[in-house]
């Protein structure tokens, strides 16, 4: 036997207290998804027996882990037993949020990113944003570090390949870290909590500065052969086209995302820029100006063709039950023009997969 194959076996320890700690796992993750449950609940939802149920429900309202309402007996997680950390790092802002376990947000930070000269100035700025917003939020809720669970962290930054992220942000944090590509981090979230509950093949579409996709298959993100898979806005929808700020042409990103709008609209308007403290809120200003304004309208009624191309391309391709568009963009832009994305959808894709495909927006909020 090989090093790798000993190390890979399970000790008897792990063995033994494995079938224990699965059962809490199972009934924790059922309950923090689907709280209130009975325990008959639990045993149907779980496939546990009813004695495990029995004991472990036990254990863990002992603990402080599990609370039960008094008059109905239902069961859900303790809300303050502990808490837990989101970081979100975007082309346009660090936020910061800390949450009890039911997602009740708690304290919260939030900073504009501005671009730097280089990808690597650019995480150093997002770094020091984020550790100073960790402390921030944990003294502003008034919660020990040792109730800390953990930080979740989703980058959808542009040009972040190989920044050492968690080696960076090990200099002044020791709060357990997990970091992941943004797309796939709301992606997940938004069919554990949002608008894709209980669809088990999905694509969460998400549209900010960039476009990005996540692609969720038996009601597990899909992330290829070397974690790259998503990467939607990239895909051709214009050969020869515009210029992509990766550097190729005709990408769907280059049509759709905020960035690229708000340049078609600059030159529309003969080089004058679109009011706006920041991308967000000349976004807003983009669409709120298309009741009077005929190149506004012309600007938006471009994209929604090309971004209703882009949803058919993935109705095709995946077959989806439901396609949730969501980013902050694509939450602004789907609140106007998602009869007309639907409409192009229709138009372009295969009429079978169409058919069983329901495009809606993402419901975890404004700023998803």
């Amino acid at each position: 036997m090989t090093a790798k194959a000993r190390t890979a076996q399970p000790s008897l320890r792990t063995t033994v207290r494995d079938p224990r700690r699965g059962s809490r796992s199972s009934l924790l993750w059922t309950l923090y998804l689907h709280a209130p449950l009975s325990r008959q609940e639990l045993v149907s939802r779980t496939g546990l027996g009813a004695t495990t149920v029995k004991t472990v429900i036990g254990e863990l309202i002992a603990e402080g882990v599990v609370t039960e309402e008094a008059e109905s007996h239902r069961l859900r997680p303790a809300a303050e037993h502990r808490y837990v950390i989101g970081a979100e790092v975007a082309d346009t802002r660090v936020r910061v949020g800390l949450f009890d376990l039911a997602l009740t947000q708690r304290a919260g930070a939030v900073h504009p990113l501005p671009s730097g000269p280089s990808p690597e100035h650019g995480a150093a700025t997002a770094v020091r944003h984020i550790l100073t917003f960790l402390d921030a939020v944990i003294e502003e809720a008034g919660i020990p570090h040792g109730h800390i669970l953990g930080v979740g962290i989703g980058v959808s930054a542009t040009g972040w390949d190989g920044v050492p992220l968690e080696r960076m942000l090990r200099t002044g944090t020791a709060l357990p870290l997990h970091i992941d590509n943004g797309a796939a981090a709301l992606g997940r979230a938004e069919m554990w909590f949002g608008a894709g509950r209980g669809v088990q093949h999905g694509v969460v579409a998400l549209i900010g500065s960039g476009v990005s996709a996540s692609v969720i298959t038996h009601g597990s993100p899909y992330r290829g052969a070397t974690d790259s898979a998503g990467e939607w806005g990239h895909t051709t929808v214009q050969a020869g086209g515009r210029r992509c700020r990766c550097g190729a042409r005709g990408c769907l990103e280059a049509y759709v995302g905020a960035e690229a709008v708000l340049e078609r609209y600059r030159q529309a308007r003969r080089g004058r820029v679109t009011p706006g403290a920041d991308q967000e809120s000349a976004f807003a200003a983009l669409l709120s100006a298309a009741d009077t304004s005929s190149a506004a309208q012309r600007v938006l009624e471009e994209a929604a063709v090309y971004l209703g191309a882009g949803i058919a391309n993935l109705v095709n391709l995946f077959n989806p039950q439901r396609i949730i568009l969501g980013g902050w963009a694509g939450l602004m832009f789907g609140a106007r023009m998602l009869p007309r994305i639907r409409e192009t959808v229709a138009a372009q894709a295969l009429r079978r997969p169409y058919a069983q495909t329901d495009i809606g927006l993402c419901g975890l909020g404004p700023h998803a």
